[in-house]
């Protein structure tokens, strides 16, 4: 029983840290395409212009509703 209380706990914080990673990764991507800044002003620049509260209060909600979203299809199917 102990092991389901952590599950409660990490399972949707993982989930939803795996999409908030996969966010960033995207956003940072994006810096390095054709039209992108990052590739004239370098890394530290793209990673600045990035990581704003923003795009982590973006990123809060939207992986939170993808997390339950798809925890709600689990449980139907």
């Amino acid at each position: 029983m102990a092991g389901n209380k952590k599950d409660i706990f990490w399972k949707p914080t993982l989930e939803v840290g795996f999409i908030i990673f996969l966010f960033y990764s995207n956003l940072l991507m994006g810096e390095y395409n054709k039209a992108g800044m990052a590739q004239k002003n370098g890394l530290w620049w793209a990673i600045n212009d990035i990581f704003t509260p923003q795009n982590f209060a973006i990123a809060v909600v939207m992986a939170s509703l993808t997390h339950f979203f798809f925890d709600f299809l689990r449980r139907k199917l």
